[in-house]
């Protein structure tokens, strides 16, 4: 694993993805990086691809 302390924002709806807590609603587990997000995988919000999300360092 990477720094967790790096999230992700959505670009259109400002969800935040956080590497910590996963996407339990894709069934995405704790821990999963944002690079290793299956290539489908949405915004839960909004429903725009990875390609919509800029990357936050905290």
């Amino acid at each position: 694993m990477t720094d967790l302390m790096i999230r992700y924002k959505c670009l259109v709806c400002e969800y935040i993805y956080d590497p910590k807590v996963g996407d339990p609603t894709a069934g995405i587990s704790p821990g999963v990086e944002f690079d290793a997000l299956p290539d489908d995988w949405v915004c839960p919000e909004c429903g725009v691809g990875a390609d919509q999300f800029l990357k936050l360092e905290v």
